[in-house]
């Protein structure tokens, strides 16, 4: 797909603040030996996600951390997509979160969700129709302005009340199809080869990495 290829020792930024969202990407590219910065560890500014889709918004994030680093950057824009409400909050899955201002200088915190899970199953009430899917768009950029976009998704159903501590996000009211537990109760090694990440992470690999046998 690419001639620009990563190897062992490469380092590369996560274009990410969240901290949740780095730790998983970085557990995922461990085994290939980069060296992975992120994006606050720079002090890199978040840019603003003005696109209407997830390719488009991790494209930006990963464009806008290859210039300013000079190193190849990886990025993720993901979120949560609800049948019954139209696909909501999608693309503006973590905007659901966001805290008012006031309240981002009380407590300290920008996001709570908590607030964004407890909004989601409110917008649903009484619906039957409880399917969801997470959406996944990873974005590698390098320096020289070329970019990769690999898409992934996982099926499954919004629970409530959320449950379980190992997540992040909305993971403790998702609970993938054919599964018991939600993303939030199960251990992140196990997640990390189900989700809607994992699945754009396996078309990443074999592109990055061809002769990667597991």
């Amino acid at each position: 797909m690419t001639d620009c290829k990563l190897t062992s020792g490469t380092k590369i930024v996560v274009a990410s603040h969240n901290e949740g969202k780095v730790r998983e990407i970085r557990d995922l590219l461990h085994p290939f030996g980069l060296e992975t910065l992120s994006a606050a560890e720079l002090n890199l500014p978040e840019p603003d996600e003005t696109e209407t889709t997830f390719s488009g918004n991790a494209r930006l994030k990963a464009v806008a951390a290859a210039i300013a680093s000079g190193l190849p950057a990886l990025s993720d824009d993901s979120g949560l997509a609800v049948e019954a409400l139209g696909g909501d909050p999608g693309i503006y899955a973590a905007r659901w979160a966001e805290l008012p201002r006031i309240e981002r200088e009380t407590y300290g915190q920008r996001r709570d969700f908590d607030m964004a899970m407890w909004h989601v199953n409110q917008q649903l009430g009484d619906n039957d129709n409880r399917r969801a899917r997470f959406i996944c768009a990873l974005c590698l950029a390098w320096p020289s302005g070329e970019t990769y976009v690999y898409e992934g998704t996982v099926e499954g159903e919004m629970v409530w009340p959320p449950r379980g501590d190992k997540g992040f996000g909305y993971d403790p009211m998702f609970q993938q199809l054919g599964e018991t537990r939600t993303f939030a109760e199960i251990e992140p090694a196990q997640k990390h080869a189900i989700s809607h990440r994992a699945d754009a992470f396996a078309k990443f690999l074999a592109d990055q990495f061809p002769g990667y046998d597991g």
